[in-house]
């Protein structure tokens, strides 16, 4: 039913919001990255939350991020060996404050490539713990930047590792999903969604 509508932007929209959580669906269009509900699973837990505490990046991330985006646009791009290099030796050492804010500030800037290189370090750290908040604004990232094999790969880890969102950023996520365009992801994530144990109204 949704490939038929996809030349209708406004009209699809509108009948895939209308089926999800009545609370998502009356809430604005645009999506807030910093203050969705949150559920009571420990992943969704603000107070145990690394991801929403202020992020502050000190020296290192600084020279890190510029090292890194200059790096990225070498040839191929997001792939030159001096980058790969440079992952191993520098990033993979940076405080856990640091390697945060980096992350947060190339995900503030959509840098695609580097963010998912990131991902993958800051998800091989002794003190990561899986964190809604943290799969949360990835999703909206990628979708914003139409990534769906990325998309689905950050989905499956989510899953892989029990993650839980209540049906408010759920319904936020499919949103997203539906502005950039990416109607069957949202579906599948709405499908999700119905087998939550928190699941649409």
């Amino acid at each position: 039913m949704f490939s038929r509508l996809l030349p209708l932007r406004h009209r699809h929209h509108r009948r895939f919001l209308q089926t999800l959580p009545c609370a998502a669906a009356k809430s604005a269009a645009v999506v807030d990255l910093h203050h969705s509900p949150c559920s009571t699973s420990a992943a969704s837990s603000p107070s145990l939350s690394i991801w929403r505490r202020k992020k502050e990046m000190g020296k290192e991330g600084l020279m890190a991020v510029a090292q890194l985006k200059r790096l990225a646009a070498l040839p191929p791009p997001g792939d030159h060996p001096r980058l790969e290099q440079f992952m191993g030796s520098h990033v993979s050492r940076l405080l856990r404050t640091d390697l945060l804010a980096v992350l947060a500030e190339l995900l503030r800037q959509d840098h695609v490539i580097l963010c998912k290189k990131i991902y993958g370090v800051l998800r091989k750290e002794n003190w990561y713990r899986p964190d809604m908040y943290f799969y949360r604004d990835m999703l909206y990232m990628l979708a914003k930047d139409k990534k769906v094999g990325e998309t689905r790969q950050v989905w499956e880890d989510l899953k892989s590792e029990d993650v839980l969102f209540d049906r408010h950023t759920y319904g936020d996520i499919a949103r997203a999903f539906c502005d950039g365009d990416l109607i069957d992801l949202a579906m599948e994530i709405y499908e999700g969604m119905r087998s939550s144990p928190d699941p649409p109204l």
